[in-house]
């Protein structure tokens, strides 16, 4: 299994994204567990264990008790089952700890996505125990990803939160913005969260708005990825500038400027959707004289 590449053949390849473990990996029910040993996703916060071997990294493989796990479905051909330790917990003998959120995780993408994957359901499993409506205790749907209510009968299925990610582009230049809380020098594209009524395009353009005050148009859709930290999804796209002078919203932002393409500041990871847009967007500009 090779690590992360440093190119993707389109956003769908991206690190998070099902395509990159469909081949060996298949969803099920938690409750179609067919029992008897499996894999072991164990998960410690943002740190996936694993046994390190000659060949490289793998799930552990073992008995896991049902009362910690949460069967997930099928991985390589064997059940496949969550299991959260916590920072207290002991790693077991013969594992090694490996982040999931590194700019350059030591894993193979397939690990690495199924990693992200079971973060997301874990997530998800915590914020789902209870009923929105009366508060009582949840239990499984059978034979799907669904939680049930017994005593008011509502239903609840997993929530996945919508974003929109733009890069906006002038002849040379491109608009990036900075948390205070990334990495030093560390810039991005403009994102936010879909609110309610609006279609994704149109989240697009209001966060460009809100966010640095510029206004764009000719919009374009790129790709989108799934983030499990904890639940997005990203739906890039690039814009251009039709109009407006920078101005910082500085609740959520510390900087917002023109950066030319030939002098750019440090750059998200390669396996993100903010680095695909930008070097693929970036590449094209070259290609056609404008960089």
């Amino acid at each position: 299994m090779m690590l992360l590449p440093q190119q993707y053949e389109s956003p769908l390849h991206l690190p998070f994204n099902r395509a990159c473990l469909d081949e060996q990996f298949e969803l099920q029910a938690p409750g179609d567990d067919s029992g008897g040993e499996g894999y072991g996703l164990l998960l410690r916060g943002n740190k996936l264990l694993l046994a390190a071997t000659e060949q490289g990294v793998r799930l552990p493989l073992g008995e896991w008790p049902k009362q910690n796990a949460l069967h997930l479905g099928s991985w390589q051909g064997r059940p496949c089952r969550l299991i959260e330790l916590t920072v207290e917990d002991k790693v077991p003998t013969g594992l090694q700890a490996f982040s999931l959120i590194n700019d350059e995780p030591h894993l193979p993408i397939d690990i690495l996505s199924l990693g992200g994957m079971a973060r997301m359901i874990l997530h998800w499993v915590k914020n789902s125990r209870f009923c929105g409506c009366c508060g009582r205790s949840m239990t499984w749907l059978p034979s799907e990803w669904g939680r049930y209510c017994p005593e008011c009968k509502a239903h609840y299925y997993p929530a996945i939160y919508p974003c929109a990610i733009v890069l906006v582009r002038r002849p040379g230049e491109v608009l990036l913005v900075r948390k205070p809380i990334w990495a030093p020098n560390r810039y991005s594209l403009v994102a936010g969260f879909q609110e309610f009524g609006e279609s994704l395009e149109e989240t697009a353009v209001r966060e460009i708005k809100e966010e640095t005050g510029v206004r764009v148009h000719n919009l374009r859709y790129v790709g989108s990825q799934c983030w499990p930290f904890p639940s997005q999804l990203m739906a890039g796209f690039v814009a251009d500038y039709l109009g407006g002078e920078v101005e910082v919203e500085t609740a959520e932002l510390e900087d917002a400027r023109w950066f030319r393409v030939d002098d750019l500041p440090s750059l998200p990871p390669k396996r993100s959707i903010a680095r695909y847009i930008l070097d693929t967007a970036l590449d094209l500009d070259k290609n056609k004289g404008l960089g």
